[in-house]
């Protein structure tokens, strides 16, 4: 198994590689007065599995788009130099929102970015939270993981809610369904309907069902 992060994603790499016990595998990234880059793996991946960490969040450092062309380019050059398998591990997942169209003529972005995360080689594709579990799923062709950081925040949330009312924050509508489980479904993890916020018609929402299952969050990847 190799293990790479690419620089802008290095911090956070560093820090899962510590988890798992091991250290980063070495690359290179250069840099090009004409704007253009490239990366490669310092070491052999024949017949590896590779793993290659890349968040593709914008920032002051470097927008979406180049940390997305960034990341095809490496995996495009690890499947040249014969590994194996090819998973990318994206925390944010660029263009996740854009699954689709909302006005005449739009674009459909989730499923272009899919298209390319597949035309280099990438075999699965793991991410964190992202806007739509079925979108991401119906986009991509090759097994993606959807992980949901719900859990990290239960026993808080539990903590909370025990010392009165809790007011959950929002950035949209769409958010708030996306994320209706309450602290005791999250804590108690047993699917209990009880404890499901309900809808207008009362019954509970069915995206929360799916949230609240530990069975959703802690699934075995299948690839």
């Amino acid at each position: 198994m190799r293990l790479f992060a690419l620089n802008a994603s290095r911090e956070f790499g560093e820090r899962v590689a510590a988890a798992l016990g091991r250290p980063l595998d070495a690359h290179e990234e250069r840099e090009f007065e004409d704007g253009e880059h490239k990366a490669r793996p310092l070491l052999s991946v024949r017949g590896e599995t590779v793993y290659v960490l890349q968040s593709l969040h914008g920032d002051a450092q470097a927008s979406g788009d180049d940390k997305l062309v960034r990341l095809l380019f490496f995996c495009g050059a690890l499947r040249d130099h014969g590994a194996a398998r090819v998973v990318a591990l994206v925390p944010y997942l660029a263009y996740g929102r854009k699954e689709r169209q909302t006005k005449p003529f739009d674009p459909v972005s989730t499923r272009y970015l899919a298209q390319l995360v597949e035309a280099v080689g990438v075999d699965a594709l793991v991410t964190l939270e992202t806007h739509s579990v079925t979108a991401l799923q119906n986009a991509f062709r090759i097994p993606t993981v959807h992980i949901d950081a719900a859990v990290l925040f239960a026993d808080r949330a539990q903590a909370l809610a025990a010392e009165g009312q809790v007011v959950v924050v929002s950035p949209d509508r769409a958010a708030s369904s996306a994320r209706s489980c309450s602290p005791n479904c999250w804590a108690s993890g047993s699917g209990d309907r009880s404890a499901w916020p309900s809808s207008r018609n009362g019954a509970a929402p069915a995206r929360s069902a799916a949230r609240c299952s530990p069975a959703t969050s802690a699934a075995a990847p299948r690839w």
